[in-house]
This record gives C-alpha cells, sequence and structure tokens, in this order.
C-alpha cells in the first residue's frame, strides 16, 4: 500500500473517531454551569463572590448569576432561561410555585430591611423603631423618597410597608416620591445624589460605598425582617432544566457547609445574611452586631 495514502487513511480515521469524542467532551462542558436569576441584593452585596467559588470548587459545578429584581427573576425563570431561583419574596415564590413553575421552595437565610435616610432628617424619624410611623412622616412632609420601583423583593416590601401605614401610593405621590426603576446600588446612589429616604436591605447598604450624607434612620421593627428562598425551575415545564446541577447547588446551598459559607461572609466585623435552613442544624443563625 501507498505509503502516503496509508497516512492519509489513519488521519482519516482518527478524526472520524476524535469528532464525536471532542462532541460528548464538548457537551459535559456545557453541562457544568448553571444558570442561577437572583436578587441585585445577593449580587452586590459581595455575598456571590464569595461563596459561590466555594461551590463551585467542592462540585466542579460553575455558577453563572443574572441578578434582577426579584419579579423579573422570577419572570425569567418562568421563561425557563434559569436552572434555579434565589429570591426573597415569599409571596412571589409561593405563587411561582402553585403555577408549577417551582418545583419545591426552600429557605435559605434572612437579612433585614432598614430605612435609610439624609443625616439632617427632615422627616424627623430618625432612631424610631417603628417603620410605618416613619413612612407616615415622610408622606407627611413630603421628604424625598427614593424607591426601586422594579417589582424587586425590596420593591414588593416597601409598597406593603406604604400600604400597612394606610397610605394610598397612587393618590400620595407627587414630586417627593422618585421611581428608580433600578437595583438596590444605583438606587441607593440616587437616594445619596438627592439626600433622600429609601428602604434598603442591610447586606447591600453594608457593602454600599458612596454614602455621602446618609445613614440608617429606622431599624429593628420585625416587620423589616427579610427571608430568602431557593427553588429549582420545574422540568415538566421547561424539559432542559439541568435537574441534577441545580439541585446539587440547592443541597449545597442548604447544607451546613453552604450555610457556614453564608455566615462566614462579612464586611469588617458585620455579617450580612443569617442561615437559617431547616437541615443546617450545625450553623446556627448569630445575633446581628447592631
Amino acid at each position: 500500500m501507498n505509503p502516503a495514502f496509508s497516512s492519509l487513511r489513519r488521519l482519516l480515521l482518527a478524526a472520524a473517531v476524535s469528532a464525536p469524542l471532542a462532541a460528548t467532551l464538548s457537551a459535559h462542558a456545557a453541562d457544568d454551569f448553571i444558570t442561577v436569576s437572583s436578587t441585585t441584593s445577593t449580587e452586590q452585596s459581595g455575598l456571590f463572590n464569595f461563596i459561590l467559588p466555594i461551590f463551585s470548587k467542592d462540585s466542579g459545578i460553575k455558577v453563572r448569576v443574572v441578578a434582577l429584581g426579584t419579579g423579573q427573576a422570577l419572570d425569567m425563570a418562568r421563561r425557563g432561561d434559569a436552572d434555579v431561583v434565589f429570591v426573597h419574596d415569599k409571596v412571589a415564590e409561593e405563587k411561582f410555585i402553585a403555577e408549577g413553575f417551582g418545583v419545591k421552595r426552600q429557605e435559605v437565610m434572612y437579612n433585614d430591611f432598614i430605612l435609610i435616610g439624609p443625616k439632617d432628617d427632615p422627616a424627623k424619624v430618625a432612631g424610631g423603631k417603628d417603620i410605618t410611623e416613619a413612612l407616615k412622616k415622610i408622606e407627611a412632609a413630603k421628604a424625598q423618597f427614593v424607591s426601586r420601583g422594579d417589582k424587586s423583593g425590596t420593591h414588593a416590601a416597601e409598597l406593603r410597608l406604604w400600604k400597612l401605614a394606610g397610605i394610598d401610593l397612587d393618590k400620595a405621590k407627587g414630586p417627593w416620591y422618585k421611581d428608580t426603576g433600578s437595583g438596590m446600588g444605583p438606587a441607593l446612589n440616587s437616594a445619596a445624589a438627592m439626600n433622600g429616604y429609601i428602604l434598603a436591605d442591610r447586606g447591600t447598604w453594608l457593602s454600599f460605598k458612596n454614602r455621602q450624607n446618609l445613614s440608617i434612620v429606622v431599624e429593628g421593627d420585625k416587620r423589616l425582617f427579610n427571608q430568602y428562598g431557593v427553588i429549582l425551575v420545574n422540568p415538566a415545564k421547561h424539559p432542559h432544566v439541568k435537574v441534577a446541577a441545580g439541585q446539587k447547588f440547592i443541597d449545597w446551598i442548604v447544607s451546613p457547609a453552604g450555610q457556614r459559607a453564608i455566615a462566614a461572609y462579612k464586611i469588617g466585623d458585620d455579617q450580612l445574611f443569617f442561615p437559617n435552613a431547616e437541615q443546617a442544624a450545625e450553623a446556627k443563625p448569630v445575633a446581628r452586631k447592631k
């Protein structure tokens, strides 16, 4: 046989064998990540940058996070564009499950909302413990208030609190109330620029650098409790959902190892999130430092 022909045949055979192998390896590589639709607070607080490398090292699975308001994160999952949802609006999460888009909701961690305001405090609310009374004073004074206005968990909490305060925002809104339609960090920047009040999650506030004349003016009201939950997107709705990898992430985040990772994330001496998954008996929440 002609040596040149023999060499060519060996090359063709090698290519025929290696092509399917390469395709298989490529498919496996594509399966080594999941997409998590989550809130801006989990990203902008720095939590994901801290805990996800730990999970990826333990599991070999990379996590691609799309940070949106909770409402948008759930809508993304409804479209089948995420494998897991990690958000903080229990009412909206339970609706998502009831509609058949999620398999099961599991609680992961909590922190709290706080009312931020200018140090000159034109509405005279600083030091209070009653968030509804503070909102009444802000509305009465027509003091600048910045709202995320983005269907996020924080926005939903804000709207519930206005309602609890007996204020009809549709009637009360005016130049004093600013809808920004933005994430927590940009909304805080707007509040700093306007010298206004804003409802924020404590985690993002602790990591926020552009405080200017802002400080915490109301905290400690039990109605400011902020619970986070995690949900696997239902493969019965979207068969392409990466069930095994997504469930592995959920199992880790509610396990003692994942809960310890959450508890270990601090800025200075301040713990930003407090694990409270039922399975994590070894990782009890600790008292928040005032």
